[in-house]
């Protein structure tokens, strides 16, 4: 996956099957392994510690903003599933379930694109945010969803020394790179930050042929030139502009097609802050290089986004520049789109964890139940909960 990836990054040619959504580790493995969660769970420092057993830092388990890493997740994730297979358990590659085999209402096995069924009486359905073929298998299988809010958005790269200076009061090589969060409160929606990577990058994280999509991630050292952070804006199911529980997936969709239209490819759509908030196309860097490979495609990003998205990040920025100064710089590259910080989809549970297919259980951020790597971690271990319960 890791080669795939690269190859992706460097030549513009995208593995539908193996980017940076789709693979071993889900799309947590390419966004720097951020731990911090707002959930309050009593399983939390159980899964920090399969984490460290695994290769990661044991400074996860006291700081307060843990962090693993791209480059250290790449080997964890492998770690994780050597001890499950040593613990009797089974891992399938190239392995795409395609349909549900039910019985008077329960679930029986499931479908995989080989024509193989695997027999089953319980089935967790964790299946990443953007699953969006599973989504309409789900749906032709009259499995109950509903749209959910999510956020959209850009990111924004400013240079880490500026950061620095703002959070530290100087530079110092003592000290590790600076972080951030801010939020914006406008009158119809939020804007806040999300995801923000120290010394980190913008990456390409497309998924589907004919769309960009942008992320960003830090190796473990966090020594790169800039920092990073998606500035996303909410959206509620009342603003998708298609209907039914896969509107918010359409246009994420659609606006991602947009973006390749417009750049030509693969290349994201960037825009300089100060020629953004003007209104006028950028032409080229200035004192912020981008870090977005294959590379960058300068344009207006009013023509890739919509209007409510863009009106709401320009007052955003500008006000989240009073919480951090320099924030609001117009030489800082906006680059997007970011359009799959959630899922906009949740798949209806009862207070069992199961959907009207009893036995099915979704479980993580594609079934619209957390929204990180922690909080999808304690969500799947409630689902296995769930299920032995209901073996008991």
């Amino acid at each position: 996956r890791h080669e795939k990836v690269q190859h992706f990054w460097q030549t513009g040619e995208l593995d539908e099957r193996s980017n940076v959504q789709f693979g071993e580790g889900g799309a947590g493995t390419f966004s720097d392994g951020k731990l911090n969660t707002g959930v309050n769970n009593p399983r939390i420092p159980w899964v920090l510690q399969q984490f460290v057993l695994a290769g990661a830092d044991e400074a996860i388990q006291y700081d307060a903003k843990p962090h693993v890493g791209t480059d250290v997740l790449l080997h964890v994730v492998q770690h994780i599933r050597n001890k499950i297979i040593s613990l009797g358990g089974e891992v399938r590659f190239n392995a795409q379930v395609t349909g549900l085999r039910s019985e008077e209402g329960r679930i029986t096995g499931v479908e995989l694109l080989s024509g193989e069924v695997v027999e089953c009486d319980h089935c967790i359905l964790a299946i990443g945010h953007s699953a969006r073929d599973t989504f309409r298998m789900l749906e032709r299988s009259g499995i109950p969803m509903e749209p959910k809010a999510f956020s959209m958005g850009v990111r924004i790269e400013h240079r880490q020394e500026m950061v620095d200076i703002q959070q530290y009061g100087q530079l110092s090589p003592y000290l590790p790179p600076a972080d951030y969060k801010l939020v914006s409160h406008q009158e119809d929606a939020t804007v806040y930050t999300f995801c923000m990577c120290p010394g980190g990058y913008v990456v390409a994280a497309a998924s589907e042929e004919g769309g960009v999509v942008t992320n960003g991630m830090s190796f473990s050292d966090r020594a790169g030139e800039n920092a990073n952070s998606a500035v996303l804006v909410t959206v509620q199911p009342r603003d998708f502009p298609y209907p039914g529980a896969l509107g918010g997936v359409q246009w994420q969709r659609e606006i991602e097609e947009k973006a390749y239209q417009i750049a030509g490819g693969y290349r994201a759509p960037a825009q300089r802050f100060g020629d953004f908030l003007d209104g006028r196309p950028s032409t080229g860097e200035g004192s912020v290089r981008p870090t977005y490979l294959p590379g960058v495609h300068w344009c207006d990003l009013h023509d890739v986004l919509p209007r409510r998205i863009t009106d709401n990040l320009k007052k955003g920025i500008l006000d989240l520049d009073n919480r951090l100064r320099g924030f609001a710089d117009p030489d800082a590259v906006l680059t997007g789109p970011e359009t799959r910080s959630s899922s906009p989809v949740r798949i209806v549970r009862d207070e069992s964890g199961q959907t009207s297919l009893r036995g099915l259980y979704p479980a993580g951020e594609g079934a619209g139940y957390a929204g990180g790597i922690m909080s999808a971690a304690v969500d799947g271990m409630e689902a296995a909960e769930a299920v032995l319960k209901a073996m008991q």
